[in-house]
């Protein structure tokens, strides 16, 4: 099967989950990665923007510019870990097959919101196992025309919810 990671769940506001990054560190080869999700989030936010809501993230889904195999999303909780608003899996062997983009029921009630959350998770379907946390916020907060901080705050609110739930 195509091979995609869950990414992790962001933590609550104010927590450091993030690492830093000295020069010449694993961590500092990541940032070209970091700054390639950025600059395909800004021309999310040029060809979609600047409000991305759930009209716009389903026509987005089927540009190959934007979203590199096919992509749908299901309201589907059964694949997803504890607290986990939303993961794409392989639908089959090969990226090419595509993805289905599982979301926690949950938002489905509030669909101009899930554009947030399935936009973190895109940078999976992007670029497989290299993904990291970092890659999806760049992207997100990009394709939003947020501050990182921002965007990673917002979907931290998101996953929050789910502890209720």
């Amino acid at each position: 099967m195509a091979e995609t990671s869950h990414l992790p769940i962001p933590t609550p506001a104010g927590s450091s989950g993030r690492a830093g990054g000295a020069p010449g560190s694993a961590e500092a080869g990541r940032q070209p990665l970091s700054a390639h999700a950025a600059q395909k989030g800004s021309e999310v936010r040029l060809r979609y923007g600047p409000r991305i809501g759930w009209k716009e993230l389903l026509r987005l889904l089927e540009d190959r510019a934007c979203v590199r195999y096919p992509c749908e999303i299901r309201f589907d909780a059964g694949p997803l870990q504890p607290g986990e608003f939303a993961c794409p899996l392989p639908k089959g062997s090969r990226p090419e097959d595509g993805f289905v983009m599982h979301v926690h029921p949950l938002f489905q009630a509030d669909l101009d919101q899930v554009p947030l959350l399935v936009l973190y998770q895109l940078v999976s379907v992007n670029y497989g196992v290299f993904a990291a946390a970092q890659d999806a916020e760049a992207f997100g907060a990009a394709a939003l025309g947020l501050e990182t901080q921002d965007y990673y705050e917002a979907v931290s609110r998101m996953a929050d919810r789910l502890s209720g739930a």
